[in-house]
């Protein structure tokens, strides 16, 4: 049984530091772990320090640091070798979403730690299944998906593959409760997990009432921010209805399901959000307009309501055993 003050002695890894890789090396340093950062394109490793630094400030004006930011710091080490990772127990891989760049990764990673690393990857695209196949050790491999910003949300989602053994699966299950997580234990690996699946069925409903012309872009998040908005973070879709009553729910599903749409067809407007290179705030271009300006004030604006929401939801009774 790991203990809190295990969590100092287990070294973790995380190979990528673009935006989420820097955001999970942020959550771990603030669980307590050293971090061992290894970016394997070098454009990477010019942004990691500050865009970690700036993501354990931001931790900090939510009242998540325990220490000073020199402490967390102190803890975090950087390299583009990856013979870094030597002493690491865990290993979190946040490269793009290419089984060959993976691959090239796991060799790396792989050649330079112990056969009882467990080795992660945060995809939400490839089956762990697929790239269990691309390690020596399949049985120590599993998925870790994490959400952006992984130091300030109760999401985890931890899915085994074929070939990934109980007792790496269950360590990493029991770790992620000091990461201070509400994780999710997959013990099937199925396409795009639980949250892609459920999100994308939205999606695609979403997509399909805007190109009949049923509803516009602004109707459809309006419904979805002021309805599910209004109750999500206390409870999920299944709690909500023991809370409303159950029998109405199962004259809805008999009359809608026939109406959702099942379509299997990158939608439209998504096509050509991607010919443009839209990136929504990120590059001031999306299915919403956007000054440079205006963009920097959504991203600004939704790092402060992240903080309040991971506040409250701390407040809101746990469906885990554990605490």
């Amino acid at each position: 049984m790991i203990k809190r003050k295990d969590i100092p002695e287990i070294d973790t890894g995380v190979v990528g530091l673009g935006l989420m890789g820097s955001s999970i090396a942020a959550a771990l340093l603030i669980a307590g772990h050293p971090v061992k950062g290894v970016a394997p394109i070098s454009s990477d490793m010019e942004q990691a320090l500050p865009r970690i630094t700036k993501q354990l400030k931001h931790a900090e004006q939510s009242g998540l640091l325990k220490y000073s930011l020199s402490h967390y710091l102190g803890q975090l080490s950087l390299s583009e070798d990856f013979g870094i990772l030597k002493n690491c127990r865990l290993v979190q891989e946040c490269v793009v979403e290419t089984t060959s760049i993976k691959s090239e990764v796991y060799r790396k990673i792989t050649a330079s730690t112990r056969k009882e690393t467990v080795i992660s990857s945060n995809t939400s695209a490839i089956p762990i299944s697929i790239l269990q196949e691309e390690v020596p050790y399949p049985e120590r491999f599993l998925g870790i998906h994490w959400a952006e910003p992984a130091y300030l949300t109760r999401f985890l989602e931890i899915t085994k593959g074929a070939k990934t053994a109980d007792k790496p699966a269950n360590w990493v299950f029991e770790l992620a409760h000091f990461w201070d997580k509400e994780p999710t234990f997959l013990q099937k690996d199925i396409r795009g997990f639980v949250t892609n699946r459920l999100m994308y069925a939205v999606y695609r409903e979403a997509f399909h009432l805007i190109e009949l012309g049923e509803a516009d872009i602004e109707d459809v998040d309006k419904s979805f921010r002021y309805d599910a908005g209004s109750w999500i973070t206390y409870m999920g879709l299944i709690k909500r209805m023991d809370m409303l009553g159950l029998a109405d729910f199962g004259v809805a599903l008999k009359r809608l399901f026939p109406q959702l749409s099942n379509s299997t067809q990158v939608p439209s407007i998504m096509k050509k959000m991607v010919e443009e290179e839209a990136r929504g705030v990120q590059n001031a271009l999306g299915l919403y307009p956007y000054t440079k300006e205006e963009a920097v004030e959504w991203e600004q604006a939704f790092a402060e309501f992240n903080k309040e929401i991971y506040r409250l939801a701390k407040e809101i009774p746990s469906l885990q055993p554990y605490k």
